[in-house]
């Protein structure tokens, strides 16, 4: 699953924004109009276009199965979706939480400090030389980011215990990536052999 493609750090623009991404996939299940500018900008058009790309562009790495899920499930199954799709979006994301996270969580290690981050940060840069050319403003703001998620997501506590929390994945969630890609069960820290049990 790792993938040597290029980096794209656009999920600066939008955090989890769970409720955009149901009513965003609600519109095209409906065949419907969606009003960006007003829904997601609260007005001003160039932040309702911007969201809406950044989230349409999520939407679209979802399976039809993985989009009713988002629309249908209660509010956990919406952010274990809507977190889903960013993994399967943002190749950083998901390298750093099944690199880092899962690992550790893996080995009942369940605090994240800023170190885990930089070694992970420096070790993909050999790999990915987009990252060098980052900004230390961008690079803050990259960081600051993927923690709002992963406490959005309930992967942590909050962004500043940055404490690890157990992933409970209910059934229909499990059957329906698992017809996708088993691998991704792998974002919700669950061990190869829980995966192979799936």
């Amino acid at each position: 699953m790792t993938d040597t493609n290029k980096y794209s750090f656009s999920f600066t623009t939008a955090s989890l924004m769970i409720n955009g991404m149901v009513l965003i996939a609600q519109a095209i299940k409906d065949n419907t109009d969606f009003n960006y500018v007003e829904i997601l900008g609260n007005g001003k058009s160039a932040t309702g276009k911007k969201y809406y790309a950044e989230l349409i562009k999520r939407l679209r790495n979802l399976t039809s199965d993985e989009v009713d899920l988002l629309i249908d499930g209660d509010l956990p199954t919406q952010k274990q979706i809507c977190f889903l799709a960013i993994c399967k979006t943002y190749g950083f994301i998901k390298d750093f939480t099944i690199e880092v996270l899962r690992n550790k969580f893996l080995v009942f290690d369940y605090q994240i400090t800023d170190g885990d981050y930089l070694s992970f940060f420096r070790g993909k840069v050999q790999e990915h030389e987009e990252l060098e050319s980052l900004t230390q403003q961008t690079e803050n703001k990259i960081k600051m980011v993927i923690f709002k998620i992963y406490e959005q997501a309930g992967i942590i506590d909050n962004v500043k215990a940055k404490t690890i929390q157990p992933q409970f994945v209910d059934s229909k969630i499990l059957e329906t990536i698992t017809k996708d890609n088993p691998n991704w069960l792998k974002i919700f820290l669950i061990s190869d052999i829980d995966i192979k049990r799936v």
